[in-house]
């Protein structure tokens, strides 16, 4: 039988070769349908897999880009004064964006609230409690400032249009709305809906940032028609300063009390709302990440015992700084000698404190080399966030600066701060430099474990360490492990003398030898906390002179000579603001220092 078949096969094979042909190609055809299917199977859920992570990425931040685009556009137009764009249109637009941030929150925190029995991951680097505690502060100075901004409205509001009063309710509401996200779901790494909640979290960054632009060029207009009346009192030009409140009469007697304290409030606002979006932009970097369980802990920050002299220098220069503040604001509305010495005392004061925050930066930066501590290289979005916004805020202190190194050269008249200015620019790019250098080495750094080894060599090892003499000696590898257990193991008459002369050291070696080699890095350690509250402190003291009225670059003249009125204000308007974020974000990363060391 099984020859027979056989036959019949090579029959078929040899007489029939179009029916044999057309058998292997049908077989060769299923195979070749078969890999195909289960190819575009797995390229189809590859593509489904990896959607969200990179194209919901980049589709969500196009969006947030376009979005900040068309409303620095209508600002532009704004600050252009023409028909094209009014104040209302802005507000308008920007009540709109905070309505539809208010939709997505809500959905958020409903659907949170439903999936309560499983909590989602939770990155502890994102937003610590303390910067939650201060964006509080700030919020609540926000909702003062609403609250004038209602009272105002009511006044006037028989003359303005409803959008001036709908505003402040609405970002009160969003005010009180995001902070409570900000307490209970910033920490969230989403992983469920992640091209839906992509859009929402970048809508929320580009709503705090616009919403911030528009304080800043509030606050700017505000600053430049102060100027110009300063110039027009001093009789340098001639102006046309529009008024900043509306025609009508207003009903109560508080509208002027109303007006002029929102611009006090105003960088408080400011600064909020830069810094909502830092922490949103942190949370939206963090959809869609796996977290490592063993690096994501928070780490406890050491004792603050021994911290005297940054506190106390802190305090001092915080203290001038507010006395400065209060004598320039006097006298520069003063006559031209007053004015004068008025901008030469605030440069005085600057190159002080200035010069004192880069000693105190670059001793940190030696202690840093000298300590060899090990460096932290676990991902971190928030710390690599922190590390670019201080170099991309330096860019505005920076400008200015080398604008006033070539007013001074070029200078055709030469009051009595020419040379101090000169000195304070410089002094002000070498101090951005250091401190810049001393954070970010400082945030990614972290204290060594009990019982991790140095980095350093042999000998510097042996040099500070109390145990590497006393080791016995080693004469190579001894195994014992093919040694019989009855027999008893011999041990070398040199192998004796040097165990007993290495009992011999541990027992002549005292207590305190031992506490005073561990003493030395927990001094170093009190002076990089010095250090830090101490620029901690000066940074507030930088921030609190220009954001309450103290800006030289407006008031001593020689820049505007040398680049013109239009061009030396639009250059302030764009590194002014940037400035302040600097000072601001400096506090908060040099506190998140202070906690690390």
């Amino acid at each position: 039988m099984v020859e027979h078949s056989s036959l019949d096969a090579m029959f078929l094979n040899k007489y029939c070769p179009s029916s044999a042909s057309s058998s292997s190609s049908s077989s060769a055809s299923s195979s070749s349908s078969d890999r195909e299917k289960r190819l575009l199977h797995a390229l189809r859920g590859s593509l489904a897999k990896k959607y969200p992570q990179k194209s919901g990425e980049v589709l969500s931040a196009q969006y947030g880009i376009n979005l900040l685009l068309v409303g620095v556009s209508l600002m532009l137009a704004l600050a252009y004064q023409g028909p094209n764009a009014s104040e209302e249109t802005v507000l308008a637009f920007l009540t709109a964006l905070m309505l539809v941030q208010l939709f997505w929150m809500v959905c958020y925190m409903v659907r949170r609230e439903r999936r309560r029995s499983v909590p989602p991951e939770r990155d502890a680097n994102a937003a610590t409690s303390w910067i939650r505690g201060g964006l509080t502060m700030l919020a609540l100075l926000s909702l003062i400032m609403d609250a004038f901004r209602i009272g105002s409205f009511v006044g006037y509001q028989a003359c303005v249009s409803a959008i001036l009063g709908v505003y402040p309710v609405v970002h009160a509401l969003h005010t009180i709305s995001q902070v409570h996200f900000l307490w209970f779901h910033i920490k969230d790494v989403i992983k469920r809906y992640e091209t839906f909640e992509r859009f929402g979290v970048i809508h929320a960054v580009f709503t705090n940032l616009l919403l911030w632009s528009n304080g800043v060029m509030t606050e700017a207009e505000h600053a430049l028609n102060d100027h110009k009346k300063r110039l027009v009192a001093l009789g340098y030009f001639n102006f046309t300063v529009d008024p900043e409140e509306p025609s009508c009469n207003c009903t109560t007697s508080a509208c002027s009390m109303f007006s002029s304290s929102l611009y006090y409030l105003c960088p408080f606002n400011i600064e909020y709302h830069i810094f909502v979006s830092a922490l949103l932009f942190v949370m939206w970097k963090n959809i869609g990440r796996k977290l490592d369980h063993q690096t994501n802990q928070k780490r406890g920050s050491s004792g603050g015992s021994c911290l005297l002299l940054g506190p106390v220098l802190g305090l001092l220069a915080l203290a001038s700084s507010i006395t400065v503040l209060i004598i320039y604001i006097i006298h520069v509305e003063e006559s031209a000698e007053a004015r004068e010495a008025a901008v030469s005392m605030f440069y005085c004061f600057g190159i002080v404190i200035l010069a004192s925050m880069s000693a105190a930066g670059a001793v940190g930066l030696l202690i840093y080399r000298v300590e060899d501590w090990p460096m932290d290289t676990t991902p971190n979005p928030a710390r690599t966030l922190d590390a670019k916004l201080l170099l991309g805020s330096s860019v505005g202190s920076w400008l200015l600066c080398w604008c006033s190194v070539v007013a001074v050269g070029g200078a055709q008249s030469y009051p009595s701060y020419r040379w101090s200015n000169l000195a304070y620019a410089l002094l002000l790019v070498l101090e951005k430099c250091v401190q810049n250098l001393f954070v970010i080495e400082s945030l990614y750094r972290r204290r060594r474990e009990p019982g991790e080894c140095p980095t350093h060599s042999a000998t510097h090892g042996e040099i500070f360490s109390v145990t590497a003499s006393m080791a016995p000696p080693y004469d190579g590898i001894v195994n014992h492990a093919f040694e019989s257990s009855d027999r008893p193991r011999e041990v070398p008459e040199s192998s004796k003398a040097d165990k007993t002369t290495f009992d011999k050291k541990t027992k002549d070696v005292s207590l305190p030898v031992g506490h005073g080699a561990q003493d030395s890095p927990s001094r170093k350690r009190q002076i990089l906390k010095n250090i830090a509250i101490f620029l901690f402190m000066c940074n507030i003291s930088l921030w609190i002179l220009p954001a309450f009225g103290c800006r030289p670059q407006f008031d001593n003249g020689l820049e505007e000579a040398s680049f013109g009125f239009p061009i030396w204000s639009t250059v302030l308007n764009f590194a002014l603001p940037m400035s302040l974020f600097y000072r601001m974000h400096s506090v908060a990363a040099l506190f998140e220092v202070f906690r690390k060391i």
